[in-house]
């Protein structure tokens, strides 16, 4: 061993190595810059140079939009697992497991009560994180579920979409979920309530063709990815070239098919003035 490696090892004895934390820096997907960590969250997960909007769960939602302090999740119905008995790679059950375990939730579609700016609101959160978002018997359940919170509180029943679409592990009962939440979304009107969704990046597939398209209002997050089907599907099926913005849901409001862009930071403004407008202010606390 040579003198300078001595003293370094000396050194390094007395002088403990300063620990430099690996997560100050985030590299945005939008940009590819990398952000101050600090200032990324308290932009609400969005780029603050290039305004793009990250995907975000069910406890940072919750935490944006409601009000401090007035929070309360409703418990996730449970349901027969693995009904199919389905394997592909692996077993259902394992990829539940470790769905569960990655982030915390019961499954993809988690919903809470509380209060968005003073006025009574329920509202669900699907979880891109788990399992790419996807619509299964415990979707379906906590969607009628939100609603029949929404009912009892006679309050707007406001959900945050995003999804890859029906979830294959579970075939004929998946699609099943596609006419329950229909049936459960004219519960809402049949009491006189609104139901507004907020579509974020992505929301595809059964998803798309179900509850994500029949709100009362349509909302969108800049630039979230929106679509039934694959763009590449599309162009072969119809022989032609699609716009660069096709399926962005800038192209939707331009096209009618939803109402309006709202950037995070505006969305709970925006949605404590559509619960006036839609309630007569009956939602306010």
């Amino acid at each position: 061993m040579s003198w300078l490696n001595r003293v370094r090892n000396a050194i390094a004895s007395v002088v403990p190595a300063k620990e430099t934390p690996d997560n100050l820096w985030h590299k945005c997907k939008g940009c590819g810059q990398m952000v101050f960590v600090k200032e990324f969250e308290e932009n609400l997960h969005v780029c603050p140079l290039c305004e793009h909007h990250h995907r975000i769960g069910p406890a940072e939602r919750f935490a944006y939009l409601f009000d401090p302090g007035t929070c309360k999740l409703l418990p996730s119905p449970r349901v027969a697992e693995d009904p199919l008995k389905f394997r592909d790679s692996k077993p259902y059950a394992a990829r539940l497991k470790a769905a569960r375990a990655d982030t915390g939730d019961q499954d993809a579609f988690v919903s809470a009560r509380g209060l968005i700016e003073g006025r009574r609101a329920v509202v669900g959160v699907q979880n891109f994180a788990f399992m790419g978002g996807s619509m299964g018997q415990a979707v379906g359940e906590g969607f009628v579920a939100g609603v029949q919170a929404a009912i009892a509180a006679h309050a707007p029943f406001i959900i945050f979409s995003a999804s890859g679409g029906a979830r294959m592990q579970e075939g004929i009962l998946s699609l099943m979920q596609m006419p329950r939440t229909t049936v459960a979304i004219e519960m809402l009107r049949d009491a006189g309530l609104p139901y507004i969704v907020v579509l974020t990046d992505p929301t595809s597939g059964g998803v798309m063709a179900a509850y994500a398209m029949l709100g009362d209002v349509q909302i969108a997050e800049p630039k979230a990815t929106l679509a039934f089907t694959g763009r590449r599907v599309i162009e072969q099926t119809i022989r032609e070239k699609l716009p660069d913005d096709f399926q962005t849901s800038e192209y939707y409001r331009d096209h009618g098919l939803i109402d309006m862009v709202v950037a995070r930071k505006e969305l709970r403004a925006t949605l404590a003035r559509l619960i006036d407008y839609l309630c007569a202010g009956k939602a306010a606390a």
